[in-house]
């Protein structure tokens, strides 16, 4: 009998939300989510093998993001607890999609999701292009459903979205 593939997980980090990260209120700024959606996104590409610094050269194009939207749940406050995941969702053409759930771990509860959307683009003229083939692989072991990357967040179903 052959093993299963490893099934594909998102990418996880904890971090705490500092006082830079907070208002007047004490409660995280919108603003500060980006960080973490940056924090992710950056170490989800170092973990698929090839960091930021290399994927530019390596594969000679840029991934501007043309697109950031998120949705915000739950209040996190300063020294709050959060465990980001960062998980690709869909591939176009020229296109890739970057999900991010931010669990309030104190609380479990999703404090925040987003996504981005990043295309990739020649380096000269910056006219989209194809995504190259070696790029896709990669970061396939990173692509799953938002339900799927639900699941590896808390198996065990304790956190309220």
């Amino acid at each position: 009998m052959t093993p299963d593939p490893k099934q594909p997980e998102p990418f996880i980090i904890d971090e705490y939300v500092r006082w830079s990260d907070v208002d007047n209120a004490g409660i995280i700024f919108y603003g500060s989510y980006v960080r973490f959606f940056e924090i992710g996104e950056t170490e989800l590409f170092r973990s698929a093998g090839m960091p930021y610094s290399k994927v530019f050269d390596h594969f000679d194009i840029w991934l501007p993001r043309v697109h950031l939207e998120c949705d915000f749940k739950y209040p996190a406050r300063l020294d709050d607890h959060l465990r980001v995941a960062a998980y690709f969702t869909c591939f176009g053409t020229s296109s890739i999609r970057i999900n991010f759930d931010v669990l309030h771990l104190e609380s479990w509860k999703l404090a925040a999701v987003g996504h981005e959307i990043l295309v990739c683009t020649t380096r000269d003229t910056i006219k989209p292009r194809p995504l190259p083939s070696g790029l896709r692989d990669l970061l396939a072991p990173y692509t799953l459903t938002e339900e799927q990357a639900l699941q590896v967040l808390d198996p065990e179903g304790h956190f309220e979205t």
